[in-house]
């Protein structure tokens, strides 16, 4: 499929661009082609959508415990793809929003 690469390692445990800025996210978001680690659209800073639009890598896979779901940014569309390169997930103990000690008590306000 275009747009994936299955070997690609994740970029680590948490959002890129949040770990760089001391930034916390709701859920995060794995690229299928670089393995780039992104926060959701939900979280205040999007990043995932961001990487997405700026690299021209349109296909995501949930980096959350249990899911598997893919979704292309093209197409708007979710679908079932191949297993990736582990890790698989974010670990199961860094909590949503994560990571813990980084998350305003306010967060609900700073979502989408």
């Amino acid at each position: 499929m275009d747009g994936l690469d299955p070997t690609a390692p994740p970029s680590g445990t948490g959002c890129l661009e949040c770990e760089a800025t001391n930034g916390w996210w709701v859920h995060l978001r794995r690229c299928a082609e670089c393995g780039h680690i992104g926060c959701c659209d939900t979280s205040p800073s999007q990043h995932a959508s961001k990487h997405a639009k700026d690299s021209g890598h349109p296909l995501i896979q949930s980096f959350e415990p249990g899911e598997d779901w893919f979704y292309d940014f093209r197409t708007e569309q979710m679908y079932e793809g191949p297993e990736l390169a582990p890790p698989h997930s974010r670990p199961a103990d860094q909590g949503v929003p994560g990571p813990r000690g980084r998350v305003p008590a306010d967060w609900r306000e700073h979502i989408h």
